[in-house]
């Protein structure tokens, strides 16, 4: 191709070099590969487009990407420009970055959450805001009300409502509790995973409900994070238990004395995920109608239905 420049593997410099030079001559070889192999992935570039970018050829980017190149400081130039990069952070001793890493987590530390999405957003540029268009999905654990207040919010707000739990029934042609016990919990988050991107694919404004194990799939959480607007609707570990009860589901207690430590256990562990919503809704101690209050101002102030 023209302008593509390639030059073969040169081991003349390491083999005349003594031999702790030729150590380190080969360390900083393996550890730019590395540098650059790990950039161009970052940036999702295979190395035909890095190839083209930068004007050196596949064969020898694949040869410096092992540690096997020798390259001159003007081809490694051309591919840290290619990269978008600065070429000391390829052969710095330590990655220079590492202590902007530190920094930058210092401060997302005591970020709002909308400064997190918008970081996010720049960061994750395959999920942008108007990939979620004016869809918002409700996560939580059982009893958190996503059923009542997803049906009642959509009633308020003129859109429709779904339940994902029901599409996946629909798309299967079997309860889930059959969907489970024939497939297994794989076969079901694939199922699950579909229908999301089905329910994506027909609506631009929906309420959605889903089960509260989404967030153990990081396939599917990223996608339902991506895609819809998601608001975590949260309560005490007690309040879950009860409110489960009073809709004559006993089978949290059933034959197990130790369903509210598990339940606990169950929330805790899924906390941090949970918390990757855009936002969140507490309805413990609230009535119905001071939850779907809340929860309406959070999608209003959040601009979840905005054009």
């Amino acid at each position: 191709m023209a302008g593509i420049v390639t030059y073969g593997s040169d081991d003349a410099a390491t083999d005349k070099a003594p031999a702790g030079q030729q150590e380190r001559i080969s360390a900083l070889l393996m550890t730019v590969g590395e540098r650059v192999r790990g950039a161009r992935k970052g940036l999702g570039l295979s190395r035909r487009e890095l190839s083209e970018n930068s004007g050196v050829s596949q064969r020898y980017i694949a040869q410096l990407e092992t540690g096997q190149g020798n390259i001159s400081i003007g081809l490694l130039m051309r591919i840290a420009d290619a990269l978008d990069m600065q070429i000391e952070w390829l052969i710095a001793a330590r990655d220079p970055r590492q202590a902007d890493i530190g920094e930058i987590a210092t401060l997302l530390a005591s970020a709002t959450k909308e400064q997190l999405t918008r970081v996010l957003t720049i960061l994750a540029p395959e999920h942008p805001t108007e990939q979620r268009a004016r869809r918002i999905a409700l996560i939580g654990l059982r009893g958190a009300g996503k059923s009542t207040l997803g049906r009642l919010s959509a009633e308020r707000l003129g859109v429709p409502f779904f339940e994902l739990k029901g599409e996946i029934e629909q798309a299967s042609g079997m309860a889930v509790e059959e969907v489970m016990a024939l497939y297994g919990q794989e076969g079901y988050r694939h199922l699950e995973h579909d229908a999301l991107e089905r329910m994506a694919g027909k609506h631009d404004q929906i309420v959605l409900a889903v089960a509260g194990g989404i967030v153990s799939d990081p396939d599917t959480y990223d996608y339902l994070l991506g895609h819809y607007h998601t608001v975590w609707l949260k309560a005490a570990p007690e309040e879950h238990m009860a409110r489960v009860r009073e809709q004559g589901d006993e089978r949290p207690m059933a034959g197990n004395p130790n369903a509210m430590e598990q339940l606990r256990t169950i929330l805790t562990s899924r906390e941090a995920l949970y918390a990757r919503a855009a936002a969140s809704v507490n309805t413990s101690g609230q009535t119905l109608d001071g939850s779907l209050e809340q929860l309406l101002r959070v999608i209003d102030r959040n601009g979840f239905l905005s054009d």
